[in-house]
This record gives structure tokens, sequence and C-alpha cells, in this order.
């Protein structure tokens, strides 16, 4: 089994892309080892001293390091990878359903046709870009022009996230909807 690797723009993240699929539907963003207990990979990457965050996109893993260097960590990470997926366990443990991330939208019945042209913006236009870097950004609310939107795995703490909210994601929002003033990350 051949994993490959990637830098993500988040210095503290890397990309792990092991050739198969790794979340059939949606994504699953493990920022501490509590949330990991759903998934026997992500409890065997929180088990490698100095991982201190998780996310499963549809084809790849990005691992998040609070302490080390990548050239001490990614040895240990691509052993935890490729056992996992070696020993044939799945990635979810028991009966977790498949939509995972099952978060409460905010926003007016009035702005229904702006939210819509706003997710369908996000998942075509943006979402595949961001999950390229090894993230996931989703829509969250709506309110008064401003967008609200969470970003996860290597998005979510990024030094470059917040110009990549105001300078690319706002502009896009803003050239196609005249209605939207502000994107801010919850």
């Amino acid at each position: 089994m051949f994993i490959q690797t990637e830098a993500t723009p988040n210095p503290a993240t890397l990309k792990f892309i092991p050739g198969r699929t790794v979340m059939s539907e949606g994504t699953l963003d493990m920022p501490d080892e509590t949330s990991a207990a759903r998934s026997p990979l992500a409890e065997r990457l929180f088990g490698v001293p100095g991982v201190s965050g998780v996310f499963f996109g549809s084809d790849f893993v990005t691992v998040t390091k609070s302490v080390g260097e990548w050239q001490h960590l990614k040895p240990a990470i691509l052993g935890a990878i490729m056992e996992h997926f070696m020993s044939g366990q799945p990635i979810l443990s028991g009966n977790q359903p498949a939509a995972l991330e099952s978060e409460s939208e905010f926003f007016d019945d009035k702005d229904a046709k702006t939210v819509e042209t706003i997710k369908d913006l996000l998942e075509t236009r943006i979402r595949p870009a961001v999950a390229g870097d090894g993230g996931d950004i989703t829509f969250r609310g709506f309110k008064d022009g401003i967008v609200f939107l969470a970003m996860k795995g290597s998005c979510a703490g990024c030094p470059s996230s917040t110009a990549t909210l105001k300078h690319g994601i706002q502009n896009l929002l803003k050239h196609f909807l005249p209605d939207v003033r502000e994107v801010q990350q919850i």
C-alpha cells in the first residue's frame, strides 16, 4: 500500500492520501482525542504523540500536530494509516450514521433563495478547492447580509484561512449575490 502525503497551507497539518475511499459520504472532523472514539483509525492516529487533530475527507486524511517535527511524526502516522487499512477494520465503529456532521443552520425564510445560491456556490466552486488543501467548509447561517461558515480540517486554524474567507470566498459570494455584505467564520 502506498500513501501519498501533501503539504497544506497550514504548516501544522499534513494531508495523507491512501488511494482508497476514506468517507463515502460527508466529512468527519475530530479536533480532539475525545471526538475520536467513533473511529478506530482516528484513535490510532491520536495514539501518536504530538497528534492534536484528525479530519477525514472523501479520499484523504489530514492530521494536525501540536508539537514535534513532521520528519519524526510522519513515519508513525503513515504506519497507523497503513495498519488500519490493511487490517480491514471500518473507518467508523459501530453503526454510525452516514451524515456525521449535522450542524444546525440559521437564516430567515425570506432569505431562502439567497441561501440556496450560497450553498450551491460553496458546493460547486469553493468546497473542491478547500478539499484540495485538506479541509472542508460548511454553511452555518445567513443574517443581515453576513454569511457564517465553519472551516474544518487543515483549514481550521490555518494562518491563511482569514485571507481565504475575506478575499476569496467573500469576493466570490458578493460577485454573485449583492445581498452578501460579509463572510465570517464560526
